[in-house]
């Protein structure tokens, strides 16, 4: 039992467990219920005792686990832990082999004491995640830029707005790029969800819809309504009825952090007589002047002490939260922007508790939406399982695949840092991952959105740059990986953007200006994941990350999918097929078959490219006992 680097050809020999319901008998367990988890050890480890390390109350404990089967390659392995806390974070201990001492966490296998910050973790809080997010595929929209009904053209421009036609370049000159105007409204999005519907999308997610004095509406001027430019209240509803038809969710976006200064509470509180109303303490103020987030002064900052902005945010039948959502609104949950500043400046911070706030309201209100918080930089400390249901996994994923396929010869800048992010290798890509993943529950990793791009950041398409293929590879990561893939408008043709608001261009409708290849991956990854419970519910375990190549499987106790991704061209991976019983009579998913024998499975790869192999194991490994609830 000799634990290996993280990046080195060795874990299909090493013990593992991972959140998943292949390895944890209830995911969304209740406090003080209990929990089986397994652990597969295979048996060239020689491991002759495992204990499971948890610490209630602040406090280590052990609990020995039972050899509970043993097939021909794995020795299973079985406890049950109480959740006695909301959350339990837990370890194994392993004794036996040459090592005789080695502790497993999210991280892999440790011959040495590691911290507690990448230990496994239950999570019993109300509000779980709704089921329906579990494998979902997002589509990201900004409703300016997606497409413009006939309606769009009887309404009558704003006077910020500088009017441009469909096919007309961004203009990115300061004092013009947030104030061009294309006009696209909620009902072109209607006209053109069939091709959502052929993409195979699940959930159809909007940049916000509220008026404001900007194309991209997060200097929101009210909450009550959507924006009369997108067609209003009844254009929203008209889009939720059209998605739901289809079996599609729809999400929102609002910003928790601020507003716009053309806000109603805002003007009240700023105007003749402001000092005196309730509407002042709604936002934060120091040396007779409002606080704008990031010093922008058309964004004042919201002052989260104050309890009754709280209520009118969260609490109230009328506003923002239960407003929207369910029956009221049509929607089936939010995107929280800027979610990682709210509550935060200078000695405050009650951001967790805002999270959770909106959480429970949400969870009384709409028990099956679904809260999503922005956070582009280390979300962990953030995320504890109690507050937003995930995140977007900037960090532990959209950043790591920016370091393994951006363009050799560009020069890629992340959302604002001052240095271009590196060229890394596969194994340095997979330990990134690795690192911020283990530090959160796997319950809220797959709720979040994993992302290769977005609204407000490089196209992929660009980011590859001359050879699109990059792009099959980003794709292949996005769409096999657990965690929601989600999708900007464009990214399945080709689009590109060297910037966020480069990337905001209008949707070209016309097919000749469309990647078809691209959009042919795109399905395919799409059609894989929709057809693979092991995709889309299945737990991760990595296999091989070096240079131009990583390779990883996804499994339930039903199907194990094996997914190769490689850059470049490499030297041929050999596996060893006893690790992978039942490989031989799998069936592709996307790409081409790998190479498989008696006693081994080759993988190879000419160029950028994905495979995704599926099959039922032969093995049997080990099931759960009875699902225990108090």
């Amino acid at each position: 039992m000799s634990p290996r680097p993280a990046h080195t050809v060795g874990w299909l020999a090493q013990p593992h467990h991972d959140g998943s319901g292949r390895y944890v008998s209830d995911l969304t367990p209740r406090l003080g219920g209990t929990v089986d988890v397994l652990l597969r050890v295979p048996l060239e480890c020689d491991v002759e005792t495992v204990h499971v390390r948890t610490s209630p109350d602040g406090e280590q404990q052990f609990a020995a686990a039972r050899l509970v089967r043993t097939t021909d390659t794995d020795a299973w392995w079985s406890a049950t832990l109480t959740c006695h806390n909301p959350v339990t974070n837990y370890r194994f201990l392993l004794g036996g082999g040459p090592t005789r001492y080695a502790w497993l966490n999210g991280t892999g296998l440790h011959a040495r004491d590691v911290p507690d910050a990448s230990d496994f973790r239950l999570v019993a809080h109300d509000s779980p995640p709704p089921a329906w997010a579990r494998g979902a595929v997002v589509y990201q929209i900004f409703p300016d830029r997606f497409a413009r009904s006939r309606a769009a053209d009887r309404r009558e421009q704003p006077a910020w707005a500088v009017p441009a036609q469909w096919g007309d370049p961004v203009d990115t000159r300061p004092g013009v790029i947030a104030q061009q105007f294309y006009g696209g409204d909620l009902d072109g999005v209607v006209e053109h969800l069939d091709h959502l519907e052929s993409l195979g999308v699940d959930v159809v997610y909007f940049t916000p819809f509220f008026p404001a004095r900007s194309n991209h509406r997060y200097d929101a001027a009210s909450f009550t309504a959507v924006d009369p430019l997108l067609g209003g209240d009844a254009a929203l509803r008209r889009l939720t009825k059209a998605a739901h038809a289809r079996g599609m969710k729809v999400m929102g976006d609002f910003t928790t952090n601020h507003t716009g200064d053309a806000h109603e509470w805002f003007v009240t509180a700023s105007g003749p007589g402001g000092r005196r109303t309730p509407e002042r303490d709604y936002y934060i103020w120091e040396d007779g002047d409002y606080v704008g987030w990031l010093g922008v002064r058309s964004l004042p900052k919201l002052n989260h002490l104050n309890q009754q902005l709280r209520t009118l945010l969260f609490e109230r039948a009328d506003g923002v939260v239960r407003k929207w959502l369910g029956r009221s609104g049509g929607l089936d949950g939010w995107r929280v922007d800027v979610a990682n500043m709210t509550g935060r400046w200078r000695g405050t911070d009650v951001n967790h508790d805002v999270a959770r706030q909106m959480r429970d309201a949400m969870g009384r209100h709409a028990p099956e939406a679904l809260l999503v918080g922005e956070h582009v930089h280390d979300y962990t400390v953030d995320v504890p399982g109690d507050g937003w249901h995930g995140v977007m996994n900037y960090a532990g994923f959209c950043k790591p695949v920016w370091t393994w396929l951006r363009d050799a010869e560009g020069d890629p800048n992340f959302l604002g840092a001052p240095v271009p992010v590196p060229l890394l290798d596969a194994g340095a890509v997979v330990e990134t991952m690795r690192d911020f993943t283990s530090r959160i529950p796997w319950q809220s990793l797959v709720s979040s959105f994993n992302l290769v791009g977005s609204h407000d950041a490089t196209r992929v398409r660009t980011l590859v740059g001359g050879d699109g293929r990059g792009v099959d590879v980003a794709a292949g990561l996005l769409f096999t990986l657990p965690s929601m893939p989600m999708l900007t408008y464009g990214d399945e043709i080709g689009m590109e953007g060297a910037f966020g608001e480069d990337g905001r261009r209008p949707m070209p409708w016309n097919e000749q200006h469309w990647d078809t290849r691209i959009l042919e991956v795109y399905r395919s990854l799409i059609a894989a994941r929709r057809g693979s419970v092991a995709l889309r519910e299945g737990g991760l375990r990595w296999v091989h990350a070096d240079g131009d190549a990583i390779v990883f499987l996804r499994e339930t106790a039903d199907e194990t999918a094996l997914v190769h991704v490689a850059r470049a061209a490499h030297a041929p991976i050999t596996l060893d097929a006893r690790h992978l019983p039942g490989i031989a009579d799998g069936r592709p998913l996307h790409g081409p078959r790998p190479r498989v024998g008696t006693r081994s499975v080759t993988l190879s790869a000419s160029g950028p490219g994905a495979r995704v192999w599926a099959w039922r194991p032969t093995d049997g490994g080990a099931t759960h006992g009875r699902r225990r609830r108090r």
